[in-house]
């Protein structure tokens, strides 16, 4: 396997709060881990339990960790360039998380071990702390210690520039202890969440894995309800996300024989949501004296360029659309395109301007079409009227007459539909990239647009709204449904479509009062430029009188041609 490459750090908008980090900080956060009960551990590591135990400092410019001995498993993660909602430091760690990246085996007297809270030895002081530079690598060893001769040791190893650590097993004398030839390495209580709205991040927050190139994923969505996939085979890799941050565990040295997933969706107070998953990757054990095995373990944002590195195809974790279509524009279309001008450009929300620019120059030709296409139909109007009117008693032949029309006047009645229609895919990838990618997570604009991957409330009801459930006003929403109605009320003439010029713009505004305001700043944009191009459409083509087209005269082919010089037959 390729070895994971150098990562980026996020945006560290307060480096001299996030440096002053202590070691109490962390360990503020670190939850007691409690011990198993003796009799469940067998002969083996019945001895192995201690209230004892020692926490261990890792910090980089990336993150700041804490692990205990209780397990050797990891406690505290805390990435240094991100905040939650409320300006803390962004900890992945679950709140009832007691020590991640556990074993769990057999044992050959029958019982079920997982190593979290076993007493895993360390040379190190409790309360160390290993601190690292950009370039640098660090080790932290743990051995459980079964006897003289048998033991399990667990080795870290951290890179200063990387999400991602090392992370690798020894099994010494174990050969006589695991049994069914099978041990699993698990992560059980998924991600903390980040993000203000639980229902929002819960509705990204999903268990993951890659299997023989498929993708199979569980998303707890009913409350109280246990949701499991096992998987057999090899396994790329095994994964579990919040909205905006993801853990991935990637097997480097043999190949896992199938992996578990597991999930629980459970109530929060008012009205939230919360949604727990468990990994498991099972790996082989060929029942010798002495055995290793490697992992690469990631816990950080989900920055495609990031995820991607890994040559794992770990970036299909990131919700960007359907697969088929959705998912190719927003990878090869617009991360790339918000990546390059993002390069000379500070800020996201003129990134957005300038990119409904450029899709307006792309599908101009098509919106001109469709326009012009309008503002014949505006001039039919009359004509129509007329034919309804003669014909009202007989649908049929109203309805052949104005096709005639249409004909005779080279007017396409669906022409107004179809650069609609293609900007949905567009749209849709746009959603995916706003809502879930990590660039626009918090990313502010002007006044008051604070964040562009969330709704810009600008008033909050009283009172929820029935059937929408809505009770907060999102301003570009309402600007955007206010730039729909002046686009309609330029553009449709036909009375009996005048519903359309306020039901349209406020089902519209509705809809997308819950979209990230991103999108909406994009599509508010692009109504903008829509409008001043119909104004000059209108004013350019004004007093152009309507025209019928005239019928293309039919040419025939060399032996048509032929048949019309040959002497008829008879003469």
């Amino acid at each position: 396997m390729n070895a994971p490459p150098p990562q980026k750090p996020g945006n560290i908008t307060d480096t001299t709060k996030i440096q002053n980090i202590k070691v109490d900080t962390a360990q503020k956060q670190i939850p007691p881990v409690s011990s198993p009960a003796k009799d469940s551990l067998g002969k083996f590591f019945s001895h192995q339990i201690t209230s004892e135990q020692k926490h261990i400092i890792v910090e980089s410019p990336l993150y700041k960790a804490a692990f205990t001995s209780h397990g050797g498993s990891i406690v505290s993660w805390i990435l240094k360039g991100y905040k939650t909602w409320d300006q803390y430091p962004v900890n992945l760690i679950g709140e009832n998380a007691t020590g991640e990246l556990n074993l769990l085996f057999l044992t050959t007297d029958g019982k079920l071990i997982n190593t979290k809270g076993l007493n895993f030895e360390t040379t190190l002081a409790g309360g160390s702390s290993l601190e690292l530079k950009g370039g640098d690598s660090v080790q932290l060893k743990f051995s459980l210690n079964i006897d003289e001769k048998r033991s399990i040791i667990k080795v870290y190893t951290f890179y200063g520039d990387r999400y991602s650590f090392d992370l690798s097993y020894q099994f010494v004398g174990l050969d006589q202890i695991i049994s069914n030839y099978e041990y699993q390495i698990t992560w059980e209580n998924g991600l903390r969440y980040q993000e203000l709205n639980t229902i929002n991040e819960s509705n990204f927050a999903k268990a993951s894995a890659l299997a023989g190139g498929e993708l199979t994923e569980i998303d707890a969505t009913n409350f109280n309800e246990k949701y499991q996939q096992s998987l057999s085979g090899r396994i790329s890799w095994v994964a579990a996300r919040n909205k905006y941050f993801a853990v991935a565990i990637l097997p480097r040295e043999k190949e896992s024989q199938g992996a578990l997933l597991e999930g629980y969706r459970v109530h929060l107070p008012d009205n939230g949501a919360k949604e727990n998953y468990s990994l498991a990757l099972k790996m082989p054990f060929t029942g010798r004296p002495y055995e290793t095995d490697r992992f690469t373990v990631f816990l950080g944002p989900l920055d495609f360029d990031i995820v991607k590195q890994y040559n794992v195809e770990l970036e299909r974790i990131m919700s960007l659309g359907a697969a088929w279509i959705i998912r190719p524009i927003s990878e090869y279309v617009i991360i790339p395109v918000f990546k390059f001008l993002r390069l000379f450009i500070p800020n996201y929300g003129v990134v957005l301007i300038i990119f409904a620019i450029l899709i307006k120059i792309v599908l101009y030709p098509l919106t001109k079409s469709s326009m012009t296409s309008m503002r014949k139909m505006q001039k039919l109007q009359p004509m129509m009227d007329e034919i309804r009117t003669k014909y009202k008693d007989d649908p049929q032949k109203m309805n052949q007459q104005v096709m005639r029309l249409y004909k005779e006047y080279g007017v396409n009645p669906a022409g107004g539909c179809l650069p609609m229609l293609l900007q949905l895919p567009i749209l849709y990838a746009l959603w995916a990239v706003f809502s879930a990618t990590i660039e626009l997570r918090q990313a502010s604009f002007i006044w008051w647009m604070k964040d562009l991957s969330s709704p810009d409330v600008i008033a909050t009801l009283p009172f929820k709204l029935p059937l929408f459930g809505i009770d907060q006003i999102s301003g570009l929403a309402l600007l955007m449904g206010i730039t729909m109605f002046i686009q309609q009320k330029m553009s449709v003439k036909d009375p009996r479509q005048k519903m359309m010029v306020w039901l349209m713009p406020l089902m519209f505004t509705l809809l997308f009062n819950s979209f990230p305001s991103g999108l909406n700043l994009y599509y508010f944009m692009f109504n903008i430029l829509s409008i001043g191009q119909q104004a000059w459409i209108n004013k350019k083509h004004e007093d152009e009188p309507l025209k019928k087209v005239e019928e293309k005269k039919k040419r025939g082919g060399v032996f048509a041609k032929f048949s019309q010089n040959m002497p008829k037959l008879g003469k």
